[in-house]
């Protein structure tokens, strides 16, 4: 039986559809208002179960039989204030499931983050899997929380857990709509007039679970990879997004210190509205952080040949449409 957590996710519920299309016996865990996605639906043979992963009673009954977990479960937020959040469910909820995959015996593939990773090392251009992250207290709530999280999945390593980490880049699909990282599709389709001097890794979500599988099924252990299919300036991507919906791409830049004006307004706003800020110190941060990963590592060992950012971008507008 395969353990999948946060199934109703937008990584989860493509992993789930892959799995089963593959006729593997899948248990998945959803909170107990989160509504199954149109993806995985109508998917009669999964087996749901309702529980928190910061709830060990929960947890203990969906473990029953299963030799292999994919912890997808997570809590994303580059909001300060969730800070308390982020730290319960990455770094508390992954000790349980840990912990769990240690006293039955199985095997775990957990989803980190680019987040967890470090800058690339002095002389070099990419960030590699060997640049792990200089621990700073300072650093966003949410990296730090993968950081901690994937620090509790080496913990299990060493302590005889069979298990492999992913550290997805920025993933992106047709099936998030306009939430998550679909969000900044609807930003520029709706005309926004701005892009930072910022870049990133990006990939498309069927590669993330189907990488996923690869190396679940192969017999390494202890190890991380990065999971990116090409890095992208946010300039290019806020141009092809926009060339895309046939609308004027973006042509001004938002300088630092205008996205710091932004966020600290918005921020002072929210404290009358209620409204979550659209521009946080950290996603402003992040912004104009050029970023450039190197998926070698991934590629030699499992020879998956990832879809070019490019056609994902595509294939996501023209659902969107």
């Amino acid at each position: 039986m395969i353990l999948v957590t946060g199934g109703t996710g937008f990584l989860g519920s493509e992993l789930i559809k892959q799995l089963t299309d593959k006729g593997l016996a899948v248990r998945a865990l959803k909170r107990k208002n989160s509504k199954i996605p149109a993806l995985i639906s109508a998917i009669s043979t999964v087996e749901w179960i309702e529980a928190d992963i910061n709830e060990l009673s929960d947890l203990e009954d969906a473990f029953e039989n299963v030799t292999q977990v994919y912890h997808c479960a997570a809590f994303v937020s580059l909001n300060a204030k969730h800070k308390k959040k982020l730290f319960h469910v990455n770094i508390d909820g992954t000790s349980n499931i840990v912990n769990l995959c240690i006293e039955r015996n199985c095997r775990l593939l957990h989803v980190s983050s680019i987040a967890a990773l470090g800058l690339a090392k002095k002389g070099n251009k990419e960030i590699t899997e060997k640049d792990f992250w200089e621990y700073d207290a300072k650093a966003h709530a949410y990296g730090l929380s993968k950081y901690e999280g994937e620090m509790e999945v080496w913990r299990g390593v060493n302590e005889g857990l069979n298990a492999v980490i992913v550290n997805p880049s920025v993933i992106i699909g047709k099936n998030a709509g306009f939430e998550g990282s679909g969000a900044i599709f609807k930003l520029i389709k709706d005309g926004f007039p701005f892009y930072t001097d910022g870049a990133s890794g990006f990939v498309d979500v069927e590669d993330v679970a189907k990488t996923m599988i690869l190396l679940m099924d192969s017999e390494v252990s202890g190890e991380r990879y990065i999971i990116s299919a090409g890095d992208v300036h946010y300039k290019n991507l806020f141009t092809q997004i926009a060339n895309g919906f046939g609308v004027k791409p973006p042509t001004k830049e938002a300088k630092p210190w205008m996205l710091g004006i932004a966020w600290r307004a918005l921020k002072f706003i929210s404290v009358f509205t209620g409204k979550e800020p659209s521009i946080t110190k950290d996603t402003a941060n992040s912004s104009v952080t050029l970023s450039y990963y190197n998926n070698n590592k991934v590629i030699d060992q499992t020879g998956i040949v990832f879809k070019p950012v490019e056609q994902s971008i595509r294939e996501i507008i023209q659902h969107l449409k």
